[in-house]
């Protein structure tokens, strides 16, 4: 583990290079992934096709959908467009600079974060729009709306641009704690807001006309004696469904929230640091013992919890069909019950870990792994 000024170096980066814990003593016999059992009778997955973008390196790339396409990207600047159905390229480029975050898209401008604060605009065929230097660098993924690009800086500055020019059209900065994981907190665009995942625990809503704050909320409040103990940041990206908002905190809390005016549904105390997925019924969450948890979206009543893949480092789940979905640190994907949360399938990738965010795209499961393999898995 590095602490590098007040960004602790957990979470994101140091877990994937096997840190499971903010003490830097920790047993590694101790933290020791639990070994992987024979499933009896396992459902039946899959592998629709494979496809190889490149290595996330110490970022994490996330793959995204539109209409029929999937946006994929690289640490070295590759940028691709592939056929979500069939996994067949329809074009690559490379970005002209090196990749921290990405990829968003609203199917016609295309967005990623480079080295040093640049942000990176090109058109649905993979032709440069424009160029913008943000104020720091880009760990989190931008956002795309309908004309707007939102992008968020580790110095946690949040900045909207115009999505055909580039043009800034506003800037909002936040303060941050004294200490902070060098993670990448996430945004979602709703409605006319930008939900902004923040250090310390906050959830922030801006309109995105002009950045004025609709509400800003506490999912947790930061608990403990020591500045490491007070760490509270959200996880991942937070999750609109419906009428709500739910987002969980390392070391603090998991809760669902309205949409349009902040107030709290629910809160139940846990610690991740990946997000979470929400359906009809449940909040799914995997904490940073390799639990994964069901909370029921209502009212937040716990509906089970399977342990059987502690300090696996599991990745945000997926909800889908009859089956929750979530990959780990040596690129198995682990199917468990959406009722009861018994494990139920599984499936390899590459053997690399899995720290995006996974997605759905038609009747496919997309997974990409630090490695770079992108996996489209179907449930029989």
């Amino acid at each position: 583990m590095r602490i590098t000024g007040k960004v602790i170096g957990v979470s994101l980066l140091a877990l994937a290079s096997g840190c499971s814990s903010l003490n830097p003593f920790a047993s590694e016999e101790k933290n020791k992934p639990a070994s992987l059992v024979e499933l009896k009778s396992p459902m039946a997955v899959r592998t629709v096709w494979k496809h190889s973008v490149g290595k996330a390196g110490t970022a994490v790339f996330s793959p995204a959908l539109s209409g029929a396409s999937l946006y994929l990207a690289d640490a070295d600047g590759a940028i691709e467009r592939i056929d979500a159905a069939s996994g067949k390229q329809q074009w690559r480029i490379k970005a002209g600079s090196d990749l921290t975050a990405g990829v968003a898209t609203n199917g016609s401008v295309v967005v990623v974060g480079g080295v040093k604060g640049q942000v990176l605009a090109f058109d649905a065929d993979g032709k440069s729009l424009w160029k913008a230097q943000a104020s720091s660098e880009v760990l989190s993924n931008p956002v795309v709306g309908e004309d707007v690009v939102v992008v968020r800086t580790v110095d946690n500055k949040i900045t909207a641009y115009e999505a055909k020019t580039g043009k800034q059209r506003w800037t909002v900065q936040r303060t941050t704690p004294a200490l902070t994981l060098r993670n990448a907190p996430g945004m979602v665009i709703a409605g006319s807001n930008v939900y902004v995942a923040q250090p310390g625990g906050k959830l922030l809503a801006l309109t995105l006309a002009a950045g004025l704050p609709r509400f800003e909320v506490a999912v947790a409040e930061p608990r403990g004696a020591t500045e490491l103990e007070r760490v509270a940041d959200i996880a991942g990206t937070p999750v609109v469904y419906e009428q709500d908002i739910c987002a969980v905190t390392y070391q603090g809390r998991v809760g669902c929230f309205d949409l349009n005016t902040g107030v709290g549904r629910w809160n139940k105390d846990t610690s991740s640091d990946v997000g979470v997925a929400v359906d009809q019924r449940f909040v799914f969450v995997s904490d940073d013992k390799g639990a994964v948890i069901a909370y029921g979206r209502e009212g937040g009543q716990s509906a089970w919890k399977n342990e059987k893949l502690e300090n696996r480092r599991l990745s945000t789940p997926l909800s889908y069909g009859r089956a929750v979905a979530v990959g780990d640190l040596q690129g198995y994907v682990h199917f468990l019950s959406r009722e009861d949360g018994a494990l139920i399938g599984r499936v390899a990738t590459d053997g690399s870990p899995i720290r995006s965010v996974p997605l759905v795209a038609g009747t496919n499961l997309i997974f990409q792994t630090q490695a770079g393999t992108v996996t489209a898995l179907a449930v029989e």
